[in-house]
């Protein structure tokens, strides 16, 4: 369908990852390969962390929350991808990108908040120990691990209401491979000054006392851990999974959201965001599993259950 000129629109075309038709069907089972690996590593986390109660802490119960994220969000972003693919239909309706669009931002906003409160928990772990049992209860992990769900679709709401308002694009064709809410924006034909001023100052609430609240119990962190007289690398050891998953979702979404305007029209908006939505949560199960003795222990010993079960019924 050709672009628009200046007119409502009922549905959305998706151009996807690439336009060259030679390389659609790497891109295909490139994007096909993350999403198996996505979906096998953190529902590996969640089946070891559930089986086995040696893990039932609050740092796994956080882990688990981020799995879960992991796969939706590379659902919301994917799904469109490989179905396009199969299917050859690139088109969305309008009501589904802005609400496809509004879950991506909520569930973003969600793995901040999530990765702070584990920076809180790793915080009382390593400089108020003997505390951490009586602070780090059951309580009040739930009660993190709610409000970073609830508050962040309640925080995208007014978002998400005054983009669902508009109804004039200058094209229908979004040249991305979801439904991100920067190619929305400069499809809208309206003024969308204040609404840009909006979305500037909910994402600079959204990402900055995250990333202040993220990285201070970390300054604390290294200055109890260099007090240390023994044991200093293993307390090294324990916070350098979280730290980096950490660094690397705040890298991505710098280079995501905040890149110069000189790069607007490269297609490097498309391998930033590829990586966002899918390479970040497929090396998180990696960080925290193959750098964590834990979990390496936890599914052995699981292992020798199955196969000791497997042994008695033959």
């Amino acid at each position: 369908m050709n672009p628009m000129n200046e007119t409502a629109v009922t549905f959305f075309i998706i151009k996807g990852i690439s336009d060259n038709p030679i390389l659609q069907p790497l891109t295909f089972l490139l994007v096909l390969l993350m999403y198996i690996v996505i979906l096998g590593g953190n529902t590996t986390i969640l089946i070891i962390v559930c089986l086995s109660p040696q893990l039932h802490t609050p740092m796994y119960f956080f882990l688990c929350n981020l799995s879960i994220l992991d796969v939706s969000s590379s659902t919301v972003t994917l799904h469109k991808t490989l179905s396009s693919f199969l299917s050859g239909d690139k088109t969305v309706s309008s009501h589904l990108c802005i609400a496809e669009m509004y879950i991506f931002i909520s569930l973003v906003g969600n793995e901040l908040m999530l990765l702070t409160a584990m920076s809180y928990d790793r915080y009382v772990a390593v400089c108020k120990p003997l505390h951490y049992s009586s602070v780090m209860g059951p309580g009040l992990c739930a009660a993190l691990a709610t409000l970073c769900w609830v508050f962040n679709f309640i925080e995208s709401s007014p978002i998400f209401i005054l983009i669902y308002r508009f109804s004039c694009y200058k094209s229908n064709i979004i040249n991305h491979f979801f439904c991100d809410i920067v190619p929305i924006m400069k499809l809208i034909c309206n003024d969308t000054s204040l609404t840009n001023l909006f979305i500037f100052l909910c994402g600079l609430f959204l990402s900055i006392f995250p990333f202040l609240f993220t990285f201070i119990p970390y300054i604390f962190i290294i200055i109890a851990i260099l007090k240390i007289s023994s044991g200093k690398r293993k307390a090294f050891y324990t916070c350098s999974s979280h730290l980096s998953v950490v660094i690397l979702l705040y890298v991505t979404l710098i280079c995501q959201y905040m890149r110069p305007v000189s790069m607007d029209g490269l297609d490097s908006s498309k391998l930033f965001s590829l990586f966002n939505t899918a390479a970040v949560p497929l090396l998180n199960p990696l960080i925290y599993s193959l750098k964590n003795k834990d979990v390496k222990s936890a599914l052995k010993h699981l292992r020798h259950q199955m196969a000791r079960k497997l042994g008695k019924e033959f």
